[in-house]
């Protein structure tokens, strides 16, 4: 295979996969484009449009859309698999008979399963015959990737090669693509900060200003190194994009969809009629029930994510919960930590 030039398929025509998929193409790249609906196959080949994930975002007639994933697989060397947490199990289950030993993937999905707590890249490792496998995350809020604003985005991967092929499909004047190797770190940052995304909204709307604003996302990264490094991850990974910089940006943007869940919940809206007003998937809201019983079954003390999990799985007020919060003994600034790995 000539990683350079690989064939690229994306698996999921949600916000995020739609924007990847559209970016790749814009690179000069034939994307295959893999979605259950129908209707949105239709859309983005005739109107090389995608309305509902992406608003505004005229598609790169280099993109295909189809809804047989033999289609997209049979001719695909490099897969973004770009789905939400709670369905990737069932669409690897779904395509995994199409992917081949040779395939490169790199999942995009920032979340945690319910019940096993597995990271996406067990899922996959678990349901399909990959193991050329490689993450993709960082702040990369995707209406401003569409619109062709700079960002930086990270890749990381066991696999050199999964690095090289996606790196080359991703880099352009408009994105620089980092690379590591600390795909659970990643991945245990990359879900964590969506729980506190949701804090942050919740901190933004009850306007307890920016000093408590900056406490909270600085507190937040602690408990997310703790966890991470207690499961084997490298602590300088919460200091690259994945860490900080994805928590920066959930934390902070009007588009974040963690953020607005969490300013909804401060104004007394219902959980199911914030996640129906947003109408995509916020994977904070799943996450903050999976973060606290990994918290618990590793015995890793995290406030502030036992907070949001009490607010909204408990039915705690979110005064409530920053008063408990501010009550909450105050230790070491900050930690020496030492991965286990």
């Amino acid at each position: 295979m000539d990683v350079a030039h690989a064939k690229v398929a994306v698996l999921g025509a949600g916000n995020w996969g739609t924007v990847v998929a559209d970016r790749v193409a814009r690179n000069g790249r034939e994307v295959t484009l893999w979605t259950r609906d129908a209707k949105v196959r239709d859309e983005v080949n005739l109107q090389h449009t995608n309305e509902t994930a992406v608003p505004g975002l005229r598609l790169s007639p280099n993109v295909r859309a189809v809804t047989d994933p033999k289609d997209a697989l049979d001719k695909a060397e490099l897969v973004f698999v770009i789905v939400p947490a709670q369905a990737m199990r069932d669409v690897c289950k779904t395509v995994g008979e199409h992917f081949r030993p040779y395939h490169f993937v790199v999942h995009g999905t920032k979340g945690l399963e319910l019940g096993t707590l597995a990271r996406m890249s067990e899922i996959i490792h678990d349901e399909t015959c990959i193991r050329q496998l490689g993450m993709l995350s960082g702040p990369n809020i995707a209406p401003e990737i569409a619109r062709g604003a700079p960002a930086g985005t990270v890749v990381v991967s066991h696999y050199p090669d999964v690095i090289r092929a996606a790196k080359a499909a991703l880099t352009c004047d408009e994105l620089m693509v980092f690379y590591g190797e600390d795909v659970l770190g990643v991945e245990i940052a990359s879900s964590l900060k969506n729980v506190v995304a949701i804090a942050a909204g919740i901190a933004t709307e009850m306007n307890v200003g920016e000093n408590a604003k900056a406490f909270l996302v600085t507190r937040g990264l602690a408990e997310m190194t703790r966890i991470a490094v207690t499961m084997g991850g490298d602590p300088t990974t919460l200091s690259g994009l994945a860490g900080l910089g994805d928590l920066v940006v959930t934390c902070a943007s009007q588009h974040s969809r963690n953020h607005r869940i969490g300013r909804a919940l401060a104004r007394g809206v219902s959980l199911s009629q914030a996640l129906e007003d947003l109408g995509m998937v916020a994977e904070g809201v799943s996450t903050s029930r999976a973060a606290h019983e990994l918290a618990r079954d590793i015995g890793v003390e995290a406030p502030l994510l036992e907070a949001v999990y009490r607010i909204i799985h408990e039915g705690q007020s979110a005064q409530a919960a920053v008063r408990d919060l501010m009550r909450t003994p105050a230790g070491r600034d900050v930690a020496l930590f030492q991965s286990r790995a």
